[in-house]
């Protein structure tokens, strides 16, 4: 049988796909200690970037769709991590806010990002560049350049 013309390890989405998993073994033990998941933990990140967004606007900047993001906030509606408030003037407009809850869990979050910065292995300059080249890329593949 003749040999592949390339393998795993020539594929850059394979090296995304492999990092990817790696980044979620970091971040596995950090979450389960604060009864979070991943994408709970992006919807925080928004709301304490900006508290009170729109449920589109939550889910245009972490690029999940109604069906994906509703269950999921829903979920932390009922762990009392935000609650959600439907517009008087039109009742298709719904915000979610943070809950005390949500709100201190923002001081236990902030060592998530100096953990994982020490994960990597990268010096400061090559941590900002890679997070600006796969961004740059995930962009282009999206049309959004």
């Amino acid at each position: 049988m003749p040999e592949p013309s390339f393998t795993t390890q020539d594929m850059l989405c394979f090296a995304l796909y492999s990092a990817s998993h790696a980044m979620s073994r970091v971040y596995r033990p950090i979450l389960k200690r604060m009864g979070l998941t991943y994408p709970q933990l992006l919807v925080l990140v928004s709301l304490w970037a900006k508290d009170g967004q729109r449920v589109t606007d939550v889910g245009r900047e972490l690029g999940l769709d109604s069906n994906t993001l509703t269950p999921l906030i829903q979920r932390m509606v009922t762990a009392g991590l935000v609650t959600k408030q439907r517009s008087t003037r039109d009742e298709r407009v719904v915000t979610v806010h943070l809950t005390d809850r949500g709100k201190r869990l923002q001081n236990e979050a902030d060592h998530i990002a100096a953990t994982v910065f020490e994960a990597t292995g990268l010096e400061p300059q090559e941590f900002t560049d890679l997070q600006a080249q796969v961004q740059r890329l995930r962009n282009h593949l999206d049309g959004r350049d």
